[in-house]
């Protein structure tokens, strides 16, 4: 039996590849492999993004395993680390995160999506929220989408479950770049190097304010951040990073990041 992942290292990038014919769907024991693979590239400090997408060019993923529910597992049964997909709820994963929807994005696979920090699409890739038709929630997708989008697109989508095309999936902003199909991995590989090639401390602390700060006023997150109480925050300001950025600026010369 094929492994349900296909994990890449390149350099400072990591693959994930969803691989579970025929539509990529997650059940328990792959929400728990996929928590491992997130967690050990959260703790590697070689590693500084990583790449999301599915096997083939129909289905990046439709979310829960229905016929391993079926089957008996469990739809509150463990995730493992991460929860559901490895990312909803990992802690302190301060690395870019990149979603290449290579196709059908919908369910918990559209909700694995929005835990990316960018989200690529195929220019046929297309998303939808069809849980309200079996009955039951899209629990992270309603507590994510309406502060990602407009209230009533998200609610839209919530309420009737309906598909959405790249298109519009683009215009209301799920949705970062749309490419033809046969780039879209090209197009993600090198936004994957883009990112890596920038200061991985700064990342950090961008995704830990930004993490951090969502249901702060402002003011008291202002305050957080100039009081170093953010860790990464105050791992940048003391870090050899971030000297070298000032002496490159100041030098005329592209800095060299070390992440320490």
């Amino acid at each position: 039996m094929d492994t349900p992942l296909h994990v890449d290292r390149r350099g400072h990038v990591l693959e994930v590849t969803l691989n579970r014919p025929k539509a990529n769907a997650i059940d328990l024991m792959t929400s728990r492999a996929m928590g491992e693979v997130f967690r050990d590239f959260r703790d590697d400090p070689e590693l500084r993004v990583a790449i999301i997408t599915g096997a083939g060019e129909k289905f990046f993923c439709p979310g829960w395993d229905l016929k391993a529910a079926a089957d008996g597992d469990a739809v509150d049964g463990d995730y493992g680390v991460g929860g559901f997909g490895g990312l909803q709820e990992l802690r302190d994963l301060n690395k870019p995160v990149i979603a290449a929807v290579n196709g059908i994005c919908c369910g918990g696979g559209l909700e694995l999506a929005l835990s990316a920090d960018i989200i690529l699409a195929a220019d046929h890739a297309s998303f939808a929220l069809p849980e309200i038709r079996s009955g039951t929630v899209a629990d992270a997708a309603s507590v994510k989408l309406p502060k990602r989008i407009p209230y009533h697109i998200a609610m839209e989508m919530l309420l009737t479950g309906r598909w959405l095309d790249v298109e519009e999936a683009l215009r209301w902003g799920i949705v970062n770049h749309a490419y033809p199909t046969g780039d879209l991995m090209e197009k993600a590989r090198s936004f994957a190097e883009l990112l890596a090639s920038g200061p991985p401390l700064v990342y950090a602390a961008i995704k830990e304010i930004v993490r951090e700060a969502e249901d702060m006023k402002f003011q008291d997150a202002m305050n957080r951040i100039t009081k170093r109480q953010f860790a990464t925050v105050d791992v940048l300001y003391d870090s050899e990073d971030q000297l070298e950025g000032a002496k490159a600026f100041a030098e005329k010369r592209d800095p060299v990041w070390k992440g320490r």
